[in-house]
């Protein structure tokens, strides 16, 4: 029996069903190309909606294209807007064909409906065909002549369409003289926004190669020009009102008048209803005022309503775009907006991305008078169905509390987050106790009475793990069961996948050994033994290190794995302020969104000359970025207890059972048992010889650590470098000083203590810039006010006169803490430059 046949589908009647359907409709075209008779403009539209709809689904219609070029000849605007069309689509392909299409554009461009003359001209200027160049030319000069608006508007556009066709023809013609013309006299606005946006990228390309290119399009920031514009500023569309807004952020005042006239012409901009329009005039606002610091702080307060309102209107989309730069603005003046905490509480039905970005901002915000509220709002996020956002709000009070003098309400409320028994608050709650720790010590006794009724089975996430482990590393003389729970994690060392973890693990109970010893001994072999056989090599190298610190000397070990803390003052930053003056710099545009400068996202091809670097116009106080400062000198700020890091091994090594060149010493339980009894009776130093059987291949390494068998006595101290000497008069151009600045990388970077007489002294930058000068350093440039000021400092060796020593200085009046960052053509006197330079620091306000 044979199958029962398909059921055909029927053509769909904007669908041919084959090439005959494309034959067809050239023959009926041709039939209509000379028609006149009634109801041919009807038959024809018909025909040319079938053309555009086979051209959108992708099927190829280009065989048609003398024929929609001779049924073009009609008054009716429909049919003239689809042939336009169709013609701006396959003429690039057709170059040749194209001239078909010269004749009856040019006849267009004179016709008397204003609306065929402008479509006409747009499409002639669409074909983009360097062939066809000559016959722009005409048509263009009468079009920027037209008596109507809509003809002069498209034209304009049409002259930069023709300078990417042909530059020379473009400049040849004069049209860029035809549209400054128009720009300053053209009554409809529109023509006006056109000319600007064309002149602005034709003189900016042409500048490259021109000089009369470059003053015409310095001229467009004349004050004639600017105050032109701007009274005719509402008249312009939205899109026109940012181009001209755009411009004005680039002109500089003469004066302050200049710039409270701007203002107050611009003041409305701020009530419009377009946000672009309104971040565009706050973008001119800021960078007007940034000289003026009492106008700029005006200036945030009455920017603060025209955004918040933006935020609380539109879409979800517009929201976070607004709040986007709501935020930067917040991150950089956190206390002008500290009364509008309530703003950026969350709203249930929000996106992820906004709430991130208010509890960001909420975090910012937060102050003396405001913490309590901010931080039980906080607490409620904590048990939102959102994990990630209730991850997020927990370190916001974390962060909080390490930002705040009075941290008891926060300490007691972070507590409470452990008795939850949610996986991730308690993961997130570790960390945040651990870094309250570190800044606090004080608190160790609560934290640790909670933290130690926390089974560590409970605990998965590898850095939540980790902080567990350094609590009960760094105060297991506080924790009865400290050593019994290491044990227990040592005991599973090959369950747990994350080095981190094992990394951690090995510094606790090195720790945990020097405080507890009997009890410790023990698991301190096992995770010697355990982490010298282990594959990853961080883990290796550090119980390798661990090992031989305590066959030399078991008091120098503890002196170097747990020596005497100081309190952590502040954290490290994630952005450089370099990076956020840059993102200010780029206001109202994607980097904002982005956080991140335009440079770090922009292909090559786009980011012009302008390569990332230092800059010395930056006076804000914060953390240089970590790409320029050598493995060296680099601190890990969220843990400074891993000894070594990946960029201090060896590149290359040969391939054994662990990954190195060599072999592992040998575990003996005896080594470990001799340093416990040392602990105990021998608090002096002793010198520790190796155990008798080490292999040959543990002496080597053992000798190429240093660490070998009989240590010599310590030679005799070198003497001492003569004093360095200064010179009084140096002088350093501030160009010089960028290049080298750019090009040296830091030598020397710390943070030292001022006394209490330096930091009152310090007024005013010029307080200091004397006091330096009086010790043959001399500042270049210098900002900020208390109780932040940044320096840049230079110095010459007299002896020498092309060593040039720079210096990156930032005080923080209020911490009594200065930050340093020294670099140096020469070397081997960087030291003694920088002992000089805080000695003479030091004597600020003493004398």
């Amino acid at each position: 029996m044979a199958p029962p046949a398909l059921p055909q589908k029927s053509p769909s009647p904007s669908q041919p069903s084959g090439k005959g359907e494309v034959s067809d409709l050239k023959m009926q075209l041709r039939q209509h190309a000379g028609s006149r008779a009634p109801g041919t403009d009807d038959a024809k539209r018909e025909l040319f909606k079938k053309v555009i709809s086979y051209m959108t689904i992708g099927i190829d219609v280009s065989s048609l294209f003398s024929e929609m070029v001779m049924c073009s000849a009609t008054s009716d605007i429909v049919l003239k807007k689809m042939c336009y069309l169709y013609v701006g689509i396959y003429a690039k392909g057709n170059p040749d064909l194209a001239l078909l299409t010269i004749n009856f554009l040019q006849k267009d461009c004179r016709d008397e409906d204003p609306m065929i003359r402008g479509l006409a001209l747009r499409s002639l200027c669409s074909l983009r065909l360097a062939n066809l160049v000559e016959y722009l030319v005409g048509p263009l000069g009468l079009g920027l002549k037209d008596n109507n608006s809509y003809v002069r508007t498209v034209a304009a556009i049409g002259v930069l369409k023709l300078y990417h066709i042909s530059a020379a023809t473009c400049v040849d013609a004069d049209f860029p003289s035809t549209l400054k013309a128009l720009l300053l006299k053209d009554p409809d606005a529109q023509v006006v926004a056109n000319c600007l946006s064309a002149l602005q990228e034709i003189w900016s390309l042409e500048a490259a190669t021109s000089e009369e290119a470059s003053r015409e399009r310095e001229a467009l920031l004349s004050k004639p020009v600017i105050y032109y514009l701007l009274n005719r500023i509402k008249e312009f569309s939205e899109w026109a009102q940012c181009l001209v807004l755009d411009l004005v952020v680039k002109y500089i005042p003469s004066d302050s008048n200049e710039i409270f006239d701007i203002m107050n012409l611009l003041e409305d901009r701020l009530q419009h209803a377009n946000g672009a329009v309104v971040l565009a005039t706050i973008k001119v606002f800021l960078h007007l005022t940034l000289s003026m610091t009492d106008v700029h702080q005006q200036v945030y307060e009455r920017i603060k309503a025209p955004l918040l309102t933006l935020v609380s209107s539109g879409s979800q989309e517009q929201s976070y775009a607004v709040l986007s730069h709501l935020h930067l603005l917040v991150m950089r003046a956190p206390v002008l907006f500290s009364s509008d905490y309530k703003h950026f509480y969350c709203q249930y039905n929000e996106p992820s991305y906004v709430k991130k970005l208010k509890l960001e901002m909420l975090t910012a915000v937060a102050n003396e008078s405001n913490t309590y509220e901010i931080v039980t709002e906080l607490c409620e996020y904590a048990a939102n169905v959102d994990v990630p956002i209730a991850r997020e709000s927990i370190r916001a009070v974390g962060k909080i509390a390490l930002q705040q003098y009075d941290v008891n309400a926060i300490v007691d409320r972070l507590l409470q987050f452990l008795e939850m028994e949610k996986d991730y608050v308690t993961a997130e709650t570790l960390v945040l106790v651990k870094d309250l720790l570190r800044k606090y010590p004080q608190w160790s006794h609560d934290c640790i009475a909670v933290v130690g009724n926390i089974s560590s089975k409970n605990v998965q996430e590898p850095k939540a793990k980790a902080a567990l482990i350094w609590m009960l590393g760094e105060y297991s003389q506080d924790m009865i069961d400290a050593p019994y729970i290491l044990e227990s994690l040592i005991d599973n060392w090959d369950d747990e996948h994350s080095a981190e973890v094992r990394l951690h693990l090995l510094t606790a109970i090195v720790k945990c050994f020097f405080k507890r010893p009997p009890e410790t001994q023990k698991a301190l072999g096992a995770a010697l033994a355990a982490g010298l056989a282990d594959s990853h090599q961080d883990v290796h190298d550090r119980a390798l290190f661990y090992y031989r610190l305590l066959q030399y000397n078991v008091s120098v070990a503890e002196r170097v794995v747990n020596p005497p803390k100081q309190a952590v003052s502040v954290f490290a930053d994630t952005l450089s302020s370099e990076i956020k003056d840059r993102i200010f710099d780029e206001f109202n545009s994607l980097s904002v969104i982005y956080q991140k400068p335009s440079y770090m996202f922009t292909d090559k091809e786009h980011r012009g000359p302008f390569e990332f670097s230092e800059d010395l116009g930056s006076l804000s106080v914060g953390v240089e970025s970590a790409d320029t400062v050598s493995p060296a000198q680099r601190v890990e700020a969220s843990d400074n207890d891993l000894l070594l890091s990946t960029s201090e091994k060896e590149e290359s090594r040969g391939p054994s059972n662990n990954g190195s060149a060599y072999s592992a010493p040998i575990y003996d339980g005896s080594s470990i048992s001799v340093a416990a009894s040392q602990m105990q009776s021998e608090p002096t130093f002793q010198n520790q010889t190796l155990p008798a059987n080490t292999s040959q291949a543990s002496l080597a390494i053992d000798d190429l650590l240093g660490l070998g068998p009989p240590v010599a006595p310590a030679p005799a101290p070198a003497p001492s470098p003569p004093p360095l000497k200064l010179n009084p008069r140096a002088v350093l151009d501030p160009s010089t000083f960028q290049r080298k600045w750019g090009q040296l990388s830091v030598s020397i970077s710390q943070e030292v203590s001022m006394g209490s007489e330096g930091t009152t002294a310090l007024k005013t930058p010029q307080v200091l810039l004397r006091h330096m000068q009086g010790h043959s350093i001399h500042c270049i440039a210098s900002g900020g006010q208390a109780p932040n000021f940044k320096f840049f400092f230079y110095a010459q060796n007299a002896e020498e006169p092309a060593a040039f020593y720079l210096v990156e200085c930032i005080i923080n009046t209020s911490s009594s803490q200065a930050q340093i960052k020294v670099k140096a053509e020469n070397q081997s006197t960087i030291h003694a430059f920088s002992a000089l330079f805080q000695s003479a620091l030091s004597t600020l306000g003493m004398s």
